[in-house]
């Protein structure tokens, strides 16, 4: 048969040879590390011979896929020792997650943290015993009776659930030993003794197919990768993970808190959380004023008929809250977006094509009925603030605008600390709403939006909307993770609903594009984002004190004042700490609190009109003239231009 490479070779190799093959005949380095093949675009087990004539590419253990693979098979390896150590035990499921894996169990008691590293000790015998992963076909009535003591995988099987397991009357499952099958489609590594390199890391509780109505399972979570060098650097990032998780910073910083009365999923502000949030709020609106947008303000809640015609309620009702009775038995619901306010904008005037592009942007709170499972302090939360902007223009404008668009979420990004950015750009799946060539000109005018500044872009093929293509846009962090922040969206369903037309030059009318952008994509996700970046010591612009000042002794508390004022008066945010306690607990307290700037006055600064101070980063000055401290913490200080 004959196989092309990746670089347009071509290869013969006789019927019936593997990946591993086609590897071993490359190089030995490269059949070392495969893991996996991918035959015209279909993934494939190595060992598995190949179905004949077609492009090959060979999968390593250090690429995301490698990766994704010897995750999969981690789950595996841990449902079998589970299933070993704990025989009353039946398996769901166990999908690899982003930098991990974890796998789903109904047992009689809880697993304990002994019983983890039980669990864990186990694998590790059956990496040592290198069991093959064997791939098997069966029909459904065969896998029912090789599962038939396994009730949720019984249910997947009669589901035949084709992502999981197959297609039709055909399942397939992987077989390490007699003892032991999983439901499958795979691929998986060719043997448990390429699992180099795991960790087990904690247990929590999971419903059944996530519906909190079904059974609730124990899951544990674990970690795999290709060496354990690639292992500590991942642990060592969870590590300083812990240490910036905005849940714990927050508090501590006293920027904001969840209080058990509130509810699940609100926060509420404290003033320094505050302030720094004043900050992003005050840039946000500086950038879309220098963009071109105009303000506009739409309130918290409106009939539902309005989310009937939007098609929020036909699709979205189950992140919306329930409705409430009002005026004499119309039904209200407070907002899960803004858009539709602003198609009501649009709509309120006759438009004319010499009005557009019109953009119009909202600082607009908004509120959602996240499941419990799923809240995560700010980066998920139900009730948030979006930076929305919503932006109605002709067919001939629509490359400009996301142009324009993509330039100001850059401008964004990069005034927040971050540069390396990586897009989505998620096409037209098989149901959508729209015509199809406005779905192929707004693909395409993304795309040469992307190229056009330089961005590294996957295409995730019929992963856009129902009712439009977007680009989706990630920054990596101090420590080097991933974050989808903002999102550039065309809409075809809302100007369809809302009927929005525009007065062409030539006086027919015409249906406007319409384009979603959100550069922090929620201000209070963005928040988080934030202190985790920067472990909270936010720079000089951000912080919610800019300036701190203590005295050394209580007779210097005058002084400091002044110096207070004054740098008030240069625009500084500023707290003098005169207290009586000694130098070395106040410095310490607002080192802790990450305070930026620490100036410090004693006797010679008070005769000699100096300070004694320090920026983050930087050694100690003393004796400085307070005008030449103020330039410099005035240049520390401003804000990106």
């Amino acid at each position: 048969m004959q196989i092309t490479l990746p670089d347009g070779s071509v290869r013969e190799y006789p019927d019936g040879a593997s990946g591993l093959d086609v590897a071993a005949s490359i190089g030995s380095r490269l059949a070392k590390a495969a893991v996996a093949v991918r035959h015209d675009g279909e993934m494939w087990d190595l060992t598995r011979p190949l179905p004949g004539d077609g492009t090959v590419e060979i999968i390593t253990d250090a690429t995301e896929d490698g990766r994704h693979i010897i995750r999969h098979s981690a789950a595996h390896i841990m449902a079998q020792a589970v299933l070993d150590l704990f025989p009353g035990a039946t398996f769901a499921i166990g999908p690899p997650i982003q930098d991990g894996f974890y796998y789903d169990f109904a047992v009689d008691e809880p697993f304990t943290p002994e019983d983890v590293e039980r669990i864990g000790d186990r694998m590790s015998e059956i990496v040592a015993e290198d069991q093959p992963f064997i791939r098997e076909e069966m029909s459904k009535a065969d896998a029912l009776e090789i599962f038939a003591r396994h009730r949720f995988k019984v249910e997947i099987i009669e589901n035949v659930d084709e992502s999981e397991v197959g297609a039709g009357d055909v399942v397939s499952a992987y077989r390490n030993t007699d003892a032991f099958t999983d439901l499958c489609r795979g691929p998986h590594i060719p043997s448990s003794g390429r699992l180099k390199a795991f960790a087990l890391q904690r247990v929590a509780g999971a419903y059944w197919r996530g519906d909190e109505h079904k059974e609730q399972l124990q899951r544990i979570y674990g970690t795999a990768w290709e060496s354990k060098k690639a292992l500590d650097e991942h642990l060592h990032r969870l590590e300083e993970a812990e240490k910036r998780d905005h849940r714990k910073l927050g508090p501590e910083l006293d920027l904001f808190s969840f209080p058990r009365d509130l509810g699940s999923g609100l926060a509420v502000w404290h003033p320094k959380g505050g302030m720094v949030r004043k900050q992003i709020e005050d840039h946000s609106r500086r950038l879309h004023e220098r963009f071109g947008f105009e303000f506009v303000v739409s309130p918290h809640l409106a009939k539902s008929h309005l989310w009937e015609t939007s098609g929020h309620l036909g699709y979205y009702a189950e992140n919306m809250y329930p409705g409430m009775e009002m005026d004499g038995g119309d039904e209200y619901r407070v907002k899960p977006m803004n858009c539709p306010f602003h198609v009501l904008i649009y709509k309120g005037s006759a438009r004319s094509y010499r009005e557009l592009p019109l953009r119009l942007s909202e600082l607009g709170g908004v509120y959602r009925y996240e499941r419990s499972g799923v809240i995560h302090g700010l980066l998920r939360a139900r009730g948030f603030t979006q930076d929305d902007s919503h932006t109605f223009c002709t067919p001939e404008q629509l490359g400009s605008e996301l142009l324009m668009h993509l330039e100001f979420v850059l401008q964004w990004l990069r005034d927040f600390g971050f540069d390396d950015f990586e897009a989505d750009l998620s096409t037209r799946p098989e149901k959508y709403v729209g015509e199809v060539p406005r779905w192929e000109q707004a693909e395409r005018e993304l795309a040469e939006a992307l190229e056009a500044a330089q961005i590294p872009y996957q295409v995730a093929e019929g992963e856009g909307a129902f009712y439009g293509p977007k680009i989706d846009i990630h920054v990596k962090d101090a420590i080097g993770r991933r974050w989808q922040v903002s999102t550039i969206q065309v809409d075809f369903n809302l100007p369809e609903r809302f009927d929005l037309e525009y007065t062409a030059a030539s006086n027919d009318k015409g249906r406007p594009f319409m384009i979603h952008s959100a550069k922090a994509g929620s201000i209070e996700r963005f928040f988080g984002v934030l202190v985790e970046h920067y472990a909270g010591a936010f720079p000089m612009w951000l912080a919610p004190v800019q300036v701190g000042i203590v005295t050394v002794a209580d007779r210097h508390e005058e002084y400091a004042d002044r110096v207070a004022e004054r740098l008030r008066n240069a625009g500084l945010r500023v707290e003098v700490d005169a207290g009586s306690g000694k130098l070395g607990e106040k410095l310490r307290r607002m080192i802790t609190q990450k305070y930026p700037s620490i100036l410090v006055v004693g006797d010679n600064d008070v005769e000699g009109g100096t300070v004694g101070f320090r920026l983050r980063g930087e050694d100690e000055r003393r004796g400085t003239p307070l005008a030449e401290a103020e330039q410099l913490l005035v240049e520390a200080a401003e804000v990106p231009s």
